[in-house]
């Protein structure tokens, strides 16, 4: 047999077995990826929800557009909390598409008296030492107990009353408007958030 017959004979073995090997890892590590990932959604979900709830708002979901939850109007899970079949609360994520270095992902939970829960910021791209203090700090906090009437949707430059940051007054001034655009939202629609069927195999 030719030498460059059989060097392709011998890459092709190597390449088959490096498949099965990466098949073999595939498979190995799916379950515990799914694992985790459902674990850091829970945790995020019981920072936003209220306690109480006897259902699973992780399966119990309804996905929504709309140009005021994030700019591309794609669909957004929301995630149910519910007491037997009274609905209790929704959780989902707002994206501020105005933030100093992109968008900001909040996810937000309010209850169905149009109460904000609580807020978390989960993803965004802002400058380390400015901007992130949107994460560094316990500044999310001040947005429980809010409802579009009983706060003044602004930062304190600009005559509301959230706190902006020295040197990075853009980052919170979009995570305050995003917030009160995602309540808004809910306000107008609760009875299709809570009502609709759950998106069967919803992320």
């Amino acid at each position: 047999m030719p030498h460059f017959i059989k060097m392709g004979v011998v890459l092709m073995v190597v390449g088959l077995i490096a498949t099965a090997i990466l098949a073999g890892v595939e498979d190995i590590t799916r379950a515990p990826i799914a694992d985790a990932r459902r674990q850091e959604l829970l945790s995020s979900l019981a920072q936003v929800l209220p306690k109480g709830f006897d259902n699973s708002p992780e399966t119990d979901i309804v996905q929504i557009a709309d140009k005021r939850i994030n700019r591309p109007a794609k669909p957004v899970p929301f995630y149910r909390a519910r007491k037997g079949n009274t609905p209790l609360a929704a959780a989902f994520v707002v994206t501020a598409p105005d933030g100093y270095s992109g968008n900001i992902e909040i996810l937000m939970g309010v209850a169905t008296d149009g109460t904000v829960i609580g807020i978390k910021v989960i993803n965004h791209a802002e400058t380390p030492g400015l901007g992130d203090k949107i994460v560094k700090t316990d500044w999310p906090n001040a947005f429980a107990g809010k409802t579009l009437k009983n706060a003044k949707w602004g930062v304190k430059k600009d005559g509301g009353e959230f706190d902006q940051f020295a040197g990075a007054t853009i980052t919170p001034r979009a995570v305050v408007g995003a917030v009160k655009r995602g309540l808004e939202f809910f306000v107008e629609n609760q009875e299709r958030i809570f009502n609709t069927p759950a998106t069967e195999g919803a992320k």
